[in-house]
């Protein structure tokens, strides 16, 4: 049968069993919006802004599992979604963004709205098309979302000049047939891969005595937080995770020593700096896990697992590399390792938990650590937690206990202020069984504060706690400890009633003032199944500990 352009991707988008996109109308995608209004199937959430809809498309992604969906117009729509592209290219997040393009006979011409979308995304993407040949849409949409999803995700990008969502085009249902894209080029299943390389690791973890494995944002992409549990259970090994690790083990389980690097734990630093056999899997050595390169682990003999070859030895030299799906190596692992009993390494590092715990002030000012530590009691570790940048990011990832995959979203490794309400709403549409909380600094919180339209229009019950320090509170921090306390542009102003602003998009308001009030605030606002802003009054003095200086080794911390 033949179909429009705009049908076509409409029904291949049914094929994939999209339910929900995110976006935001133009003139260069109207043919695919008049088809979307008389389409039962989908349901399309308007943003306030096309940032929005990528960062919460990325949200349903990262809570769900399943590849989010953004819809933009061509020129100033399309390049709004590129900090949530990069986004969810630096954190593997499966994205298909469709763009909407003038005309293909126009191409080139600076015409109106016209961008080379293709040119600008190709350093942020798995793959980007733009697309020339009515006849390939069907093909090159399927394939977007196989490539998206397949191996380590990420997003892909589809170009659609306006001409040809209204070509007439002989559509045919999926077949099923694999994807040609995987015959071209190198894919990781044929990266070389020593075959005695699992022996050697096997060898290298029954002959070790203080192993300490290192779980990234792998284990949760991939879905292997079972299996990493029955591993680090069998060889009794420690286990700390990176910021997008959150939730790969459980939080509150003996051997979880919470975040390595820059903001890890003391007790996780140590323990990685005094290892013998450091296991990492699914992650990828960032600076700010490895911060002094030379001193990092020293003493430990590195085996890296992980789906991508790239990234073996690219950071950190591994002394064994086995690279593919973590899932499948790991449980490999598990039933050829012999077991182990808990010897004097797991004796020490136990101490080091009960010698360097997290602090925080319990008097005084209200405590932002404390409200985070009351929000995990108050939901049970049960909520779908999202968070701004900088040190709500940070405490955030301290303080909530994450014994579920799935749960901790954020910007890890672009590390993008805007980005948690936006993810908090795609998070809420995709898990509407739990309870989602965006933690928020002011300064995040006000560079997308209009997502709070689209909370307000669709009554989207999220919980927005602003940590209100009237500053730019990791900039001042890092100002105050490097810089001599000379605060350059990080104090904001002037100060904005964020109850107020709740007001007037009919959203409700609270505040805490102090340590008193939090448990009853929080109470109140988990009570209500409707969107809810908590403003908490800070100081902004308040600094996330620890702290590796830049530079210093892992071991070597301030607080």
């Amino acid at each position: 049968m033949k179909l429009t352009g705009a049908q076509v991707l409409i029904e291949c988008l049914k094929e994939q069993k999209v339910d929900l996109i995110f976006g935001y109308p133009g003139g260069a995608v109207l043919p695919i919006y008049d088809v979307l209004y008389n389409t039962k199937e989908i349901t399309h959430i308007l943003t306030a802004h096309e940032q929005g809809a990528t960062h919460a498309a990325d949200g349903y992604a990262r809570s769900t599992g399943k590849p989010g969906v953004v819809l933009v117009t061509s020129g100033p729509g399309a390049t709004n979604t590129i900090t949530g592209i990069a986004t969810a290219y630096m954190d593997s997040v499966p994205l298909v963004v469709f763009t909407g393009q003038v005309a293909a006979s126009l191409l080139g011409r600076d015409s109106f709205q016209e961008v080379d979308m293709a040119g600008i995304t190709m350093p942020i993407t798995k793959h980007n098309y733009i697309v020339k040949d009515p006849a390939r849409l069907p093909h090159i949409i399927r394939e977007a979302f196989d490539i998206a999803t397949s191996g380590r995700p990420g997003p892909v990008v589809v170009d659609i000049p306006k001409d040809i969502q209204t070509a007439l085009i002989e559509f045919k249902p999926d077949d099923g047939q694999p994807m040609e894209w995987k015959t071209r080029g190198k894919w990781y299943e044929e990266a070389d891969n020593n075959p005695e390389n699992m022996e050697k690791a096997l060898e290298l973890i029954d002959e070790c005595q203080h192993p300490v494995i290192y779980a990234g944002g792998g284990i949760n992409i991939s879905g292997t937080h079972k299996e990493l549990l029955e591993f680090a259970e069998k060889i009794k090994a420690p286990v700390c995770v990176s910021l997008m690790g959150m939730g790969a083990f459980p939080g509150d389980h003996p051997y979880f020593l919470g975040m390595v690097g820059m903001h890890g734990t003391r007790y996780a630093n140590y323990a990685v700096s005094n290892s013998d056999c450091l296991i990492a899997i699914g992650a990828r050595f960032s600076d700010r896990v490895i911060s002094k390169v030379e001193n990092f682990a020293p003493d430990a003999r590195i085996i890296h697992i992980d789906i991508d070859p790239a990234e073996i030895s690219k950071n950190v030299t591994a002394h064994i590399a086995v690279c593919g799906d973590v899932k499948e190596i790991l449980t490999e692992l598990t039933g050829k390792v012999h077991e182990k009993a808990e010897n004097g390494w797991n004796k020490q590092v136990q101490e080091w938990k009960k010698t360097h715990p997290l602090k925080y002030r319990g008097q005084g000012a209200l405590s932002p650590q404390y409200v985070i530590k009351k929000l995990y009691e108050l939901t049970e570790g049960k909520a779908v937690i999202t968070t701004e940048v900088g040190q709500n990011q940070m405490w955030a990832a301290q303080f909530y206990k994450y014994t579920e995959p799935r749960t901790f979203l954020t910007s890890g490794g672009l590390g993008a202020m805007g980005y948690g309400l936006g993810a908090s709403i795609g998070a809420a549409m995709g898990r509407p069984d739990r309870r989602v909380v965006n933690i928020a600094g002011d300064g995040s919180f006000k560079m997308n504060s209009t997502e709070l339209a689209t909370v307000s229009k669709y009554r989207v019950p999220i919980i927005q706690l602003v940590l209100n320090n009237h500053t730019l509170g990791m900039v001042r921090q890092w100002q105050d400890l490097f810089f001599q306390g000379r605060f350059s542009q990080s104090t904001l102003g002037p100060d904005v009633d964020f109850l107020k602003l709740a007001d007037a998009y009919g959203i409700k308001g609270l505040r805490i003032s102090s340590n008193q009030e939090v448990e009853e605030v929080l109470k109140q606002a988990l009570s209500l199944n409707e969107p809810v802003v908590v403003e908490c009054d800070i100081s902004p003095d308040e600094k996330v500990y620890p702290m590796v200086a830049p530079g210093a080794a892992i071991d070597d911390l301030i607080d």
